[in-house]
Formats: C-alpha cells, structure tokens, sequence
C-alpha cells in the first residue's frame, strides 16, 4: 500500500543532524529534479530578499522563512515525519505509534513537497519553505514541472498494490494515477454531517478534514491492515469503526471516491 500526503504550510524548527545527504533520500529517479528545485530556490533566497518573499508568497512575518532557504545546503536535517506538523501530522502523532506501526509508516508513507517533489517520513530533510503553488522563475510552476518526472517514478512506486490518496488539490496536480493505477486507487473526502431542522446536512471542514485523515492513516498503521484495493480499504475502514460510502468509478482506470462521514468535530 502506498499513501499519498500532502505536505504542511508550517515546520518544525531545524534539526540538529547532519546536513542533507540528496542520494539517501526515497524515490532516488526524482534526484536530479530535486537538486535543481533546490539549488534555484537557494540562488533566489540568497539573493533579492524582496523578491525571494514575493515568489514564495511570503507575508511580512515570514520574512525569516527566506533566510532558512538561503542556508537549505547546510542546515540540519530530521526525518520528514517530524519536519511536518500541523492538523493532519498532529492527528497521525507517528512519534507515539509502537515499533511495527512505525516500520509500516516508513514502508508506506510519501509526503509530497513543492522542493523534494515527494519524500518518506523517515529520509531527512531540513526544514524549508516552499509550496508547490511556487512558480520559480527559472523553472516555473512547481506542479507543473514535476508532472512528467513523477509521471516515470511513482507508478514503479505504487507497485501493484492500494494507493490511498489524501493530498490536497495543489499537491495532486503533480501527479494524477492513470490507468491500471488509478484502478486501484482511492481519494478521500471527509464530511461532517448535523441534523438542521430535523433534516440531515452535510458539509466539508478543512481543519477537521485534515485530522481525519490523520488519524484514518494512523489506525490503519496501528490495526496493521494492508487492503489490496479500494474495496478491500472500504471494508478495513468500516472494521476500524470509521462511517464510509463509497464510490465505484464508472470507467476502468479511474480512482474510487469515498467519503467518510463524522458526525462530531473533535
């Protein structure tokens, strides 16, 4: 099984490891696509600070983000799992899961970044900014220009196994499942659903969306459950205790769509 992250805005404070060692990172066919992301956003945060802020879309109190960059060569690093916070990343807590849980998340967890296109949450990273909304001025738009580059790894990535993608709209233009992939891929939507006037509403949250799908990540992890397919997934959902419809595509080679159903935001 392979899940599919979406990375967050926020990161932890530097590490105190060793510096960024680019050949020992994950899905080692996107080398050559990372370094030249990484040595241009370097160049162009440790050049016009004005200029740096605007391209990354900085407000005034992030203006330090553009000095963190400028030293991305250099500063120490900690494992990507840690680098992300936020919602989702507190939800999933992978620092609390036991030793098995841990392994799994190594095996089956692929952050994706606007710098390093997609990573493990055990290779380490230093912390940066730069989402993949950027279009740097050499190489563009970010989403754009790692399309074909993930077009050739991921797929080899994927295996023959369940794709579980919970990346948000941003970070999935980099990279769409075709064909026999897609078949056996399933997107994620989650739902909160009240009564109003005796009559059952649904609606999207985006802060209680991200939690969700942290912790459907983490229980799957902890229950060690590897589903084959999205059919399989739907069933393992429901046995963790989770509410889910789901939806068969109606073409072959497209994902499935399944929606998770909260009743309490916690």
């Amino acid at each position: 099984m392979l899940v599919l992250l979406p990375p967050s805005e926020g990161k932890a404070a530097p590490g105190h490891g060793a510096p960024l060692k680019p050949e020992s990172l994950s899905l080692p066919g996107l080398a050559a696509a990372r370094t030249a992301v990484l040595e241009e956003l370097v160049e162009l945060c440790r050049g016009d600070e004005e200029k740096a802020r605007a391209v990354l879309g900085l407000s005034e109190g992030l203006r330090g983000e553009v000095a963190k960059n400028a030293e991305l060569m250099n500063a120490g690093t900690r494992p990507a799992g840690e680098i992300y916070t936020g919602v989702l990343y507190d939800a999933l807590d992978l620092a609390s899961l036991d030793a098995a849980a841990r392994k799994r998340a190594r095996q089956w967890l692929l952050v994706f970044s606007g710098l390093w296109g997609a990573v493990g949450v055990g290779d380490r990273i230093p912390s940066y900014r730069c989402s993949m909304g950027v279009k740097l001025p050499g190489l563009g738009a970010l989403g754009a220009y790692w399309r074909p580059v993930m077009a050739q790894v991921l797929p080899e990535a994927a295996g023959d196994g369940l794709v579980l993608d919970l990346r948000s709209s941003a970070y999935a233009a980099a990279w769409k499942p075709k064909g026999e992939v897609a078949g056996r891929t399933a997107t994620v939507r989650v739902l909160h659903a009240q009564i109003v006037d005796g009559v059952e509403k649904r609606s999207v949250v985006s802060h209680f969306n991200k939690a969700t799908k942290g912790r459907i990540v983490r229980d799957l992890l902890t229950a060690g459950a590897a589903p084959a397919n999205p059919a399989e997934l739907v069933v393992a959902l429901r046995d963790l205790g989770h509410v889910v419809e789901a939806t068969e595509p109606a073409k072959a080679g497209r994902p499935w769509s399944l929606d998770v159903v909260v009743r309490q935001i916690h």
